[in-house]
């Protein structure tokens, strides 16, 4: 597969999308403190996955720093092609050195509007990425367009915060510290669409056949409650809601929701986190 010549719309298309809101400053707390304690134990259960259904060229779509993309590579069989996609060039940036074999590429695209010829994959994985998505069902489309027939969509997606040990808490913790505007990130975007029902009929509504929605639960463990602290507060979106409010006590904040995070969960703390791997396959 020749990636450059699949390309819709030439490389201006690929560029035409405002970054995401995972930009400069973020992304490297976000790889560095982010992925081990949420993202790498789920990489390697979607991995698992992909590999059961044997894909020759894989398109992953917000693949943040590469938390999954190594995970495929190490699962995948070595002739496997897989092309990593995220909406923030910041995220590539601190990614793509992590990952230069050969048959893996990095690109900047934008999941709704993706700059691929039909038909070209076996298999779109998407790992914590379609929470994300302004407009779901045409991001699911647009992976339907870009899959061959008996193709597989794979993603997973945060189950509620009341079931997400170190995510809850940090969420009540910033709240109590911001009372009369409470940053609402984590609800309003990571953990909100987790209702099974609604996830499926979508995924099935985009043409998808055979869709599941199963429910995976694991145990996050960081090596310091501060880990934790600084990982929601600095590696995610919630810096900016933070800073907005109290731009010069960052250091402050983070260090009182470390002691709510080992208060609940001990100094070398451990959480249960939920999440949905959903499938999909193209008739």
């Amino acid at each position: 597969m020749t990636i450059s010549a699949d390309i819709e719309g030439g490389a201006d298309a690929v560029f035409a999308t405002p970054p995401a809101p995972f930009g400069e400053g973020v992304a490297d707390f976000y790889q560095a403190l982010f992925v081990p304690l949420l993202f790498e134990p789920y990489a390697s259960e979607m991995a698992i996955v992909a590999e059961r259904f044997n894909p020759v060229s894989v398109l992953e779509v917000a693949a943040g720093t590469g938390a999954l993309t190594r995970a495929l590579r190490a699962r995948l069989d070595p002739t496997a092609e897989i092309v990593a996609t995220d909406l923030s060039q910041a995220m590539i940036d601190v990614g793509a050195p992590s990952l230069t074999l050969s048959r893996t590429h990095w690109m900047h695209a934008d999941a709704q509007n993706l700059p691929f010829a039909h038909a070209m994959f076996d298999l779109v994985i998407c790992q914590f990425g379609v929470m994300f998505f302004p407009d779901k069902p045409k991001a699911y489309g647009e992976a339907k367009r870009v899959l061959r027939s008996g193709g597989r969509f794979l993603f997973s997606t945060w189950d509620s915060l009341s079931v997400n040990d170190f995510a809850r808490c940090v969420n009540e913790s910033v709240a109590r510290l911001f009372p009369s505007d409470p940053p609402d990130f984590l609800e309003r975007l990571p953990y909100s669409y987790f209702d099974p029902c609604t996830i499926k009929s979508e995924v099935s509504s985009a043409g998808f056949e055979a869709v599941s929605c199963d429910r995976v639960k694991l145990t996050s463990v960081a090596a310091t409650a501060h880990h934790v602290a600084a990982a929601f507060c600095q590696g995610s979106p919630l810096r900016g809601e933070i800073e907005s409010r109290a731009p010069e006590r960052m250091s402050e904040i983070v260090d009182e929701v470390a002691q709510q995070v080992a208060s609940r969960h001990g100094a070398s703390p451990s959480g249960g986190m939920s999440a949905f791997i959903v499938t999909g396959c193209v008739p």
